[in-house]
């Protein structure tokens, strides 16, 4: 029978592996400055599924997986940290009219975002590494049973986006406050930051 504390303890792990600031951190924030709450949160829903689907990787076991996905680990960083420089630089473009942000918004929907935001996630395998170590504490002598390990790996889900949805709820009282100048000029020094992730995503994936 699966101990309900599990649930309760694979949250914390959630909201632990969440809270770090990092990339995905400065995404999520200045998603939700520059396009609203709506967008923030398929952000955080992608993050919080992106560290679910690791959960359960490391949960049931998966080794050839992880070790795939461990051993392919310098091309992933290539891949963020070209997509992370993208979305930084993406802050520079000409400033469009009301009207043309209103269409670009609408055309790059929630969907697009939810599916970046797993992707980014899922481009840093030594998380599996971390929650295998966090997931080794919690199982039993006898190790996780599969329904142990979908408690703790929706667990994992539940911590990561509540962590996530309360940055967005803090983030959107800031865009509130502060006026359509300040933004751009929030968006654009965020963009820097990124880029700069970005490039340092990128020496972790090219071979010294």
């Amino acid at each position: 029978m699966t101990d309900p504390s599990l649930f309760v303890k694979a949250l914390g792990i959630g909201v632990a592996v969440a809270a770090p600031v990092g990339p995905m951190s400065l995404l999520c924030m200045r998603t939700t400055l520059a396009r609203g709450w709506r967008y923030g949160l398929a952000i955080a829903g992608g993050i919080a599924i992106g560290d679910a689907l690791y959960g359960l990787v490391a949960a049931l076991g998966l080794a050839n997986l992880s070790g795939f996905m461990l051993a392919h680990e310098k091309p992933l960083h290539v891949a963020a940290g070209l997509f992370l420089i993208h979305l930084g630089l993406r802050s520079f473009r000409p400033e469009k009219s009301n009207n043309e942000v209103a269409k670009a918004v609408s055309v790059r929907g929630w969907r697009q975002d939810l599916a970046t935001s797993v992707l980014l996630t899922l481009t840093n395998p030594p998380t599996i590494i971390m929650f295998a170590a966090d997931f080794t504490a919690l199982a039993p002598a006898s190790g996780l049973e599969p329904t142990g390990a979908l408690a703790t790996v929706a667990g994992v889900f539940a911590g990561s986006l509540l962590w996530w949805g309360i940055v967005v709820a803090l983030v959107s009282v800031l865009r509130r406050a502060v006026g359509r100048d300040a933004r751009n000029s929030i968006d654009r020094i965020s963009g820097i930051v990124l880029a700069s992730l970005g490039i340092a995503e990128l020496r972790r994936g090219i071979p010294s």
